[in-house]
């Protein structure tokens, strides 16, 4: 099955190979932590199970697009998957605020749809400051 998704083949230099095979072990780890086949991960992500596969075994790129979907679908946050842990203040500790997680939820939707949330947020903050 041929993945429209997968970016074209460029050969990879060592320091990125090294990259994208840590980057895809940690995306096998994780999917596995959650219970997930290739094939389930791949559907949710609209690619091909191969094109997942090769991303594991970090023999293909993976678009930076598909970074924030493929964080959000491993419950997890791209920084994690990069092997960056997120920088969070002096003894912060624990899951990120409910607020932020909703942020990083709405800042996955379509344009529009986050305008329709934006104008909705507008309207009860401006009733709220009455």
């Amino acid at each position: 099955m041929l993945d429209r998704n997968a970016p074209p083949a460029i050969p990879m230099a060592t320091k990125e190979k090294a990259f994208y095979a840590a980057l895809g072990q940690r995306i096998a780890e994780r999917r596995k932590a959650l219970d997930i086949t290739q094939v389930e991960l791949a559907a949710t992500l609209g690619i091909a199970q191969q094109t997942m596969a090769h991303y594991e075994g970090g023999v293909s790129r993976i678009a930076v697009a598909m970074l924030s979907q493929l964080a959000l679908a491993l419950d997890t946050t791209v920084e994690e998957l990069i092997g960056t842990p997120a920088r969070r203040g002096a003894g912060k500790r624990g899951p990120a605020p409910k607020l932020q997680q909703q942020l990083e939820r709405i800042a996955q939707l379509p344009k529009a749809r986050q305008r329709m949330v934006s104008e909705v947020l507008d309207s009860l903050l401006a009733q709220a400051s009455r």
